[in-house]
């Protein structure tokens, strides 16, 4: 019996379109088909937000989307009121991010400030001093999706 030199390659392929990459990790299909779709704004009902870090500014808020923000591959929301500023601060992940509302100036350690307006993107590299003000008359939300467990330190 004579096998193509493609027979490996295609058992591969095969195997590879029953799972999927999530977060880095590779899980069966199966396993997310039972999960629902689902969407929110920044004004939805669904969302319960939650105080930040207590480094934070008074009326900062955290909303979690998806995830366990105690482990990889978590969503959620940022809220900073109009006119605040978050301290200088880093985070073991990466942060991947897009303004919602409202205006924002960040600043990452080393680079010149940049402003975000609503449906900029950014991305944050992990361990990198930041810090961010809310330039606009309106509270920014800022989405961002963390890569590793979610947290935050105030620089030294």
């Amino acid at each position: 019996m004579r096998t193509s030199h493609w027979t490996p390659i295609k058992r591969i392929l095969t195997s590879l379109a029953t799972v999927v990459v999530v977060g880095g990790f590779i899980a069966p299909a199966s396993v997310l088909a039972d999960e629902p779709a689902f969407t929110r704004t920044a004004h939805s009902r669904e969302l319960a937000w939650g105080p930040c870090p207590a480094f934070m500014p008074d009326g900062c808020r955290l909303s979690v989307l998806h995830g366990d923000p105690a482990k990889p591959a978590s969503d959620v929301f940022f809220k900073l009121p109009a006119g605040t500023k978050a301290p200088l601060h880093w985070h073991s992940s990466a942060e991947r991010m897009v303004l919602v509302s409202g205006r924002m100036q960040v600043v990452y350690a080393g680079q010149e400030p940049v402003l975000l307006e609503a449906g900029t993107y950014a991305y944050g590299p992990p361990r990198r001093e930041h810090h961010a003000t809310c330039v606009s008359d309106e509270d920014c939300v800022l989405f961002i999706a963390f890569e590793e467990a979610l947290d935050a330190f105030p620089a030294d």
